[in-house]
């Protein structure tokens, strides 16, 4: 490929001179607008003023609003360094102890010896997404269109595309009852092209903390069954939205108990605070043990000139805490910790707001679940927000709860009141 040659002139000591310089090889490479997230917390970080508060980051902390590392995992760090371990390579597909208590947490033990599941190790939550689009892209031939809730996770879009299928979205959060659009959900599922893969948040729904009943649930699966959907779940928050694993994972259990295709993304970011050591898991429910085997080959196929196999440590760490019983039990009480934090978080808020003698109702800061709440205010009352208040949030006004301490949530709620009133 021939570069351009461009002609520059410059002034020295009085002369001119003139020269051809080729031209840049990346001179044609865009600025890329910056992570939105990244950059509240970079100006969180600038902002010296003393009662600053960052709703943005999606990481868990506590109540004094530093990093949380939980006493099972350290414990569990312990065990595997008297272990004496090498850093031999992992299989492709990861640590089968890891993957194998993955699958039995997520679909329950008795599903998980029932059903021919296919697991395999990733890159934690996103690198599950991304393994399983790129499976869909190669081998779901029923569809190319992934449909998914309006709004999602912005990371979902992103990962989807860039392995190859098409976007669509169905209808989900309710801006004037800042709850579930259920009535635009079931119509738009039912709208979809038969077969469509459809993306479902199974708990503490990324970014609005708005999650179906049960028996919301229930009336989703049967649509989708209607329509021969695919069922792709995003299972991030698993024990950290309610307290309770089981309740947790009652919509991906249920669907598997209807007889739907699944394929499942989980995460160990958040329920054990492994964001650093990016460990998730993916699987699919097939049909045969045929079936299985087959898609297992696939799979590694796919995975070895991505990242050959995945890092060890992290797979220690989890398969360590759900194999042990005494960790595994620390551990549940520790998730229902982090989770009771952030409920308490809600209703705190929710109560000062009121005290203040708000006229809006935030019935919905408690009627969401998990880390993230949809506040409802507009992106000109977060600005003002975080210019008058130093206060640090999405302009969507999506607040993480887990900046929320016992600390600052008065004058949180004062400031909110200010700019909604």
């Amino acid at each position: 490929m021939l570069r351009k040659l461009t002609l520059v002139t410059s002034k020295a000591n009085g002369a001119v001179h003139t020269a051809l310089r080729l031209g840049s090889t990346w001179s044609h490479v865009k600025l890329g607008p910056p992570d939105p997230i990244l950059g509240i917390t970079e100006a969180f970080n600038k902002d010296t003023h003393p009662k600053k508060i960052n709703l943005g980051v999606g990481a868990y902390r506590d109540d004094n609003g530093k990093p949380f590392v939980l006493s099972c995992v350290k414990e569990a760090e312990k065990i595997i360094m008297e272990q004496n371990l090498n850093k031999e390579y992992l299989p492709i597909t990861g640590l089968a102890t890891f993957t194998k208590a993955s699958t039995e947490l997520a679909y329950g033990p008795e599903i998980a010896s029932k059903n021919h599941i296919v697991s395999c190790q990733s890159l934690s939550g996103t690198g599950a997404l991304r393994t399983a689009a790129l499976f869909l892209s190669r081998f779901y031939t029923k569809s190319r269109k992934i449909y998914m809730p309006d709004p999602t996770w912005g990371n979902h879009i992103p990962i989807t595309t860039d392995s190859g299928l098409e976007v669509g979205t169905y209808r989900y959060y309710n801006a004037k009852t800042c709850g579930l659009d259920f009535d635009g959900l079931i119509e738009d599922l039912k709208n979809a092209p038969n077969h469509s893969i459809i993306l479902l948040h199974a708990c503490a729904h990324n970014p609005t903390g708005v999650d179906p009943t049960p028996e919301q649930w229930k009336a989703i699966s049967k649509v989708m069954k209607e329509k021969e959907h695919f069922s792709f779940f995003d299972l991030a928050y698993q024990g950290f939205a309610s307290g309770d694993i089981d309740k947790d994972a009652f919509a991906l259990r249920y669907f598997a108990q209807q007889g739907h295709s699944i394929c499942l993304a989980q995460s160990y970011a958040k329920n054990l605070g492994l964001y650093g050591e990016r460990i998730g898991n993916v699987s699919f429910l097939c049909s045969n043990a045929e079936e299985a085997a087959a898609v297992e080959s696939q799979l590694k196929i796919l995975v070895r000139p991505l990242y050959s196999n995945p890092p060890a440590h992290g797979a220690r760490i989890v398969s360590t805490v759900l194999n042990t019983p005494d960790l595994r039990k620390k551990w549940l009480g520790e998730v229902k910790l982090m989770a009771d934090r952030i409920i308490g978080m809600r209703t705190q808020l929710k109560g000062n707001l009121e005290s203040l003698g708000s006229k809006r109702s935030w019935q919905h800061i408690t009627d969401q679940i998990g880390m993230f709440c949809y506040s409802g205010m507009t992106p000109k009352e977060v600005e003002r927000l975080t210019n008058e208040y130093h206060i640090y949030l999405t302009k969507n006004g999506r607040i993480s709860m887990a900046g929320v301490t016992s600390h600052n949530v008065g004058y949180l709620a004062e400031s909110i009141h200010a700019v909604t009133k």
